[in-house]
């Protein structure tokens, strides 16, 4: 494989969007380069995702210039199988980059391993239509892990998973995966998609996920909010 599919980031892409409660991701310019969310975060008022970074090195080319001389802070992530080429084009165009190793993963729910929380932690599944969160209790009460995954037909892409630094290295994590999965199977998905942080990749990784693409994340000039 030469590139990452279009269409799978696409797919990843409208349930990241579900899981977060942002609108519909629109599409950027008219060639078909990628895809704008308003996130609405400060520092992050927009998001572009590269469609085609590898596939034409033009069209991210494009983008970088219009996250450069957006009015907004606006980041760029972009997903490719040739980070070196894409990171040039970053670079080329002023933009900052933020994460360099962020790796795009997917996975058979279906065969997905189960591992349920050891005690004294508790598991808590709240789903609300399409999306479930999951948080794992400690013994307090206190939230000690969380995560959230959205259903859009047979595929599951998981946000947000995080263990509180204080309750890491006991299992947390593969226990929140095995909830999220089982809950996306429970409502008919069959392939997970997510985005994994440098810290996940180790995690995701021995619960059977796949390594698809490398994803670069960069960001352009801030802009201030009263501009």
């Amino acid at each position: 494989m030469t590139k990452i599919e279009t269409e799978l980031i696409r797919r990843w892409l409208n349930g990241w969007t579900l899981a977060r409660s942002l609108p519909e991701a629109k599409p950027v310019g008219s060639a078909g380069d990628g895809l704008r969310s308003r996130c609405g975060q400060p520092g992050r008022e927009v998001e572009v995702f590269a469609l085609r970074a590898d596939e034409e090195p033009e069209s991210l080319a494009r983008l970088a210039a219009a996250v450069a001389t957006a009015r907004q802070t606006t980041w760029l992530t972009v997903p490719t199988l040739h980070p070196p080429a894409v990171e040039a084009v970053i670079g080329a165009a002023g933009l900052e980059l933020l994460r360099r190793s962020e790796w795009f993963m997917t996975t058979d729910l279906t065969g997905h391993p189960q591992h349920a929380p050891a005690a004294p932690y508790e598991r808590e599944v709240r789903t609300e239509g399409p999306v479930t969160v999951v948080s794992l209790h400690g013994p307090s009460g206190d939230v000690a892990a969380r995560g959230a995954i959205a259903v859009v037909g047979s595929d599951a892409i998981a946000d947000r998973v995080e263990t509180d630094v204080a309750h890491r290295r006991r299992g947390l994590g593969r226990a929140m995966m095995s909830a999220l999965a089982g809950a996306a199977v429970s409502q008919g998905a069959r392939t997970g998609l997510l985005i994994a942080s440098e810290e996940g990749q180790r995690l995701y990784s021995s619960l059977g996920w796949h390594h698809e693409a490398d994803v670069l994340i960069a960001r352009g000039p801030v802009v201030p909010s009263n501009w």
